[in-house]
Formats: structure tokens, C-alpha cells, sequence
């Protein structure tokens, strides 16, 4: 795999501008295992002037869109090779679980590619309409322009093709600006791309910290940004592009709930637990951490999921056996601990777990699978994401109680409601004022089906036909007969 000394910067490697690398450490083992050149400024004008001149003068955005199609079902084809290594890359450099990593961390992305090509395929590029005044009227779509696509350390390749295979299709040059935690999948992904053989200037891959991400988002020669992340930072890049109206798109944080209705059978609602709100070892803008229960049945679902989170197998990600891996930092480590000392103090009682070091761990960022009870909706950790394995039961009384509080959070990203019932459901699940909700189901982030969050979870959607068009402008036409 290319890393050390070379940047990709419009689809060529080159030398970066500056000295400055990143040390790429093993959350597990806590040591460097490996470093990789970090971007400056003008690696940030590089590849913007590259995809400029790409868009404003070259073959990408002017090919005939099947074209562009099949290019992104060959680099489907390309990624699918290399899965296995994309998945053990990602386990070594933030420690999912390889069970994980293996699915959602590489398969998964190489089917956003196929999805959105298959999506590209039913796109009415140009279409004539009868207008009003007795003239046609033509209606276009065209690529949006230069984009900057900003993604996290916790679902890399994931978040980036959601965001580089709708703009390729798009005809939209893209500089993708990787987490500093995660350069090395970027990386390998360049060489894919490399490989598919690209015109010049339509991708560049910038590792880098916050301010290559600030260069990025504001730079005058960028026409949309496409982030994914916290919703501080989130807030910040809306002012920035709001301040030269640049296209921008948000997906944001989350602390969504999963609702049990009174007739749901307690083991299957921790089995879906398990999945819903520890997936990624909890490291998941989707994991539903607030878990409401009938006050009816209290007791009886907090054993269920108590026994569920006692026996989550903790330890090293590349074991198969593996559910919770450690924290993709020590910064995130504590972080998350400091959460679980805050839910003591607010006095919320816990069920499982703890601030300590999960047993028979000696070393890497770890923490152990957690669960609250008593927990009021106004504590911090009911309302603030805290992004590891914590996980907290509220009591309520009725479905109406159940809505009322899933939808008391700053955040509307996702949610499921478990119920024998599963009309019953249903009416549950439209009342939730979520981007994505699922009956008897985490959310399972379907490419087919758009993906983005109300309120402080953002603004906009990814995947599905809805996620391809944020990557189009509209223009009309108009056209009547000479004189």
C-alpha cells in the first residue's frame, strides 16, 4: 500500500509541500503502526486548482453519464478484490471489531457503489416539458462542481462512498480530506482509484487534521462540501459555506432511542440491543443508546438487557470473537468515562459496567459495555452522544409517553420501535421525528434508502436517489421556435 512520503493529488501521487506526517497508532496495542504524509495549504490548492481544471475544462463532467457509470461499477469491482484487506486496515487503525469490520467497514461501501450506479441509471439527465406560455421547457441535471467530502475516523470508507460514488456519477470532481485517526483505508482507496484510471484532476485524497478540513471547506474554488461528523464542528462548516452560499450537506451526530412496546418478547429486544446500540462498540452517529421500556415491564427488560451486555465478549478487534473493541483514542477513551462518572453523579445506577478497565485488559483504549437504569431524560447521558458501549433505560408509561420522550432530544437521526404488533409499530415509527427508523430493526443504513438526520443530526441526505441529486444543479430552458 502507498503511504509514508506521497500524497494523491488529482489522481497522480505526489510530494507533499511539507514534512508534517501522521503517526497512525493501534488503539488496541496503543503503538505507531504506521506514518503517512499529513497535507498542508498548498496540497489544499493543489488538488482544488486540479479539480477546478477538471471541471471547468475536462472530459469528467462532459462524458455521457453512462460513462461515468460504469467507471464507478469498475472501481466497484476493484474494491471488492481488496476487501479483506480494506477490513483489516480499518480494525488495525481504530479497532472495530474485524466481525464488524468485515461487513459494514468493507462490504458494505463496495455496495453504495454498485447502488449509486444502479441509481445513476434511471437519472433523467435532460428532459423536455410542455411549459405554460406555448414553449418547451428543457430541464437538465449537472454536476454541482468541485466537492470536498470531510469524513470521520469511525465509518471511513463507508461515509466516503457515500459521498465520492453519487459525486462521480454525479460528474463532479471530488477531494476527499480523511480523519488523521484513519489515513491508511484512504489511502488504499487511492490506489484503487489509480488504478480505475480516472482523467486527471477528479480525485485527491488529503489526510490531514482540522485545519486541512478548514482549508477545505473554505476554500473559494471548492462549490460544495459534503461533511460528516460532530455537529460543533457540523455547526461551523454551515457558517463557513453559508457565508459564500456554497452547497453544503450534514450528517451529524445522534442519541436516538429504541422504543419496546409492552408486547415485545425481552430476549429478542436485547438481541437487537446488542446490534442497535453497541454496534462499532458503540461507536456509531446511529446507535440507539436511550432504550425506553414499559414501566409494566420494567424489571423484566432490564434483566434481558443486562444479561445481554454482561456477555458482550470485550478484547482484541482482529479476534473473531470480538463484539466491543477499544476506543479509537485515548482522548475518546476518557472521554467516555467521564460520561459514565457524570451518569453516578446525575443518579442513574448502574446495571453493568463501569469506569474501570474491562477485565483481563492490561493495555490499548478500552472501555467496558455499560449499562444505566433509573435514568431521567434530562441527564447528561440521555441527551448528549456519548459515542462508546453506554447505554441507558428509561421508563415510560403508554405509547403516547414513548414518542414524547424519543423525540425530547436536540437530535432526529434514527430510532426503531420492538413490538409484536408490527402495525402497531408502524404508527409508532411515524410519530418519531428521526431521518431513519427501524420496526424490529436497527436502522440498517440500506443504500437505497436516503440516510440523514432532523434537527441537530443535520441537514440534507446521503444514498438513495435523494443522496445522488444533492451532487446535481437544475437548470431550465426554455425554447421556443425562431421567428
Amino acid at each position: 500500500m502507498a503511504e509514508g512520503g506521497r500524497l494523491f493529488v488529482g489522481g497522480t501521487w505526489a510530494t507533499p509541500s511539507t514534512e508534517d506526517v501522521i503517526d497512525v497508532v493501534s488503539p488496541h496495542s496503543e503503538e505507531v503502526i504506521a506514518t503517512v504524509a499529513a497535507a498542508g495549504p498548498d496540497d489544499v490548492d493543489r488538488a482544488v486548482a486540479a479539480a477546478r481544471a477538471a471541471y471547468d475544462e475536462g472530459p469528467w463532467p462532459r462524458l455521457d453519464p453512462k460513462e461515468r457509470i460504469d467507471a464507478v461499477r469498475r472501481l466497484a469491482d476493484l474494491y471488492g478484490a481488496r476487501r479483506r484487506q480494506m477490513a483489516e486496515l480499518i480494525t488495525a487503525e481504530m479497532g472495530a471489531p474485524i466481525s464488524f469490520s468485515r461487513f459494514a467497514q468493507a462490504t458494505l461501501p463496495m455496495m453504495v457503489m454498485n447502488g449509486v450506479a444502479d441509481l445513476g441509471d434511471a437519472v433523467a439527465w435532460e428532459e423536455r416539458r410542455p411549459g405554460q406560455y406555448g414553449a418547451d421547457v428543457i430541464v437538465r441535471r449537472e454536476p454541482v462542481g468541485v466537492v470536498g467530502a470531510v469524513v470521520p475516523w469511525n465509518m471511513p470508507q463507508f461515509l466516503i462512498a457515500g459521498k465520492l460514488a453519487p459525486a462521480l456519477v454525479a460528474g463532479c470532481p471530488v477531494i476527499v480530506k480523511p480523519a488523521p485517526e484513519t489515513p491508511l483505508d484512504a489511502l488504499l482507496l487511492a490506489e484503487l482509484v489509480e488504478e480505475l484510471g480516472l482523467p486527471p484532476g477528479v480525485v485527491s485524497v488529503l489526510p490531514g487534521g482540522r485545519a486541512v478540513g478548514e482549508l477545505l471547506v473554505g476554500h473559494p474554488g471548492v462549490d460544495k462540501v459534503s461533511f460528516t461528523g460532530s455537529t460543533a464542528v457540523g455547526r461551523q462548516v454551515a457558517a463557513a459555506c453559508g457565508a459564500s452560499l456554497k452547497r453544503v450537506s450534514l450528517e451529524l451526530g445522534g442519541k436516538s432511542a429504541a422504543i419496546v412496546l409492552d408486547d415485545a418478547d425481552p430476549e429478542f429486544v436485547a438481541a437487537g440491543v446488542r446490534v442497535a446500540g453497541l454496534m462499532n462498540s458503540g461507536q456509531a452517529c446511529v446507535a440507539q443508546t436511550r432504550v425506553l421500556v414499559p414501566s409494566s415491564r420494567y424489571d423484566e427488560f432490564v434483566d434481558a438487557l443486562a444479561a445481554m451486555v454482561a456477555s458482550v465478549p470485550v478484547g482484541d478487534p482482529s479476534d473473531q470473537v470480538t463484539e466491543v473493541g477499544p476506543m479509537v483514542s485515548r482522548r475518546q477513551q476518557e472521554r467516555v468515562r467521564g460520561y459514565i462518572e457524570s451518569g453516578l453523579q446525575e443518579g442513574a445506577r448502574l446495571a453493568v459496567g463501569g469506569a474501570d478497565l474491562p477485565g483481563g485488559v492490561d493495555r490499548g483504549w478500552y472501555v467496558r459495555p455499560t449499562l444505566f437504569v433509573g435514568v431521567d431524560n434530562g441527564m447528561r447521558i440521555a441527551r448528549e452522544e456519548i459515542f462508546g458501549p453506554v447505554l441507558s433505560v428509561l421508563a415510560y408509561a403508554g405509547d403516547d409517553e414513548a414518542v414524547r420522550i424519543a423525540n425530547d432530544s436536540d437530535y432526529g437521526l434514527s430510532g426503531s420501535v420492538w413490538t409484536a404488533d408490527a402495525e402497531r409499530g408502524l404508527d409508532v415509527a411515524r410519530r418519531v421525528r428521526t431521518g431513519t427508523f427501524g420496526v424490529n430493526q436497527p436502522y440498517s443504513m440500506d443504500p437505497a434508502a436516503p440516510f440523514g438526520g432532523r434537527k441537530a443530526s443535520g441537514i440534507g441526505r446521503e444514498l438513495g436517489s435523494e443522496g445522488l441529486h444533492s451532487y446535481l444543479e437544475l437548470k431550465a430552458i426554455s425554447v421556443a421556435p425562431a421567428p
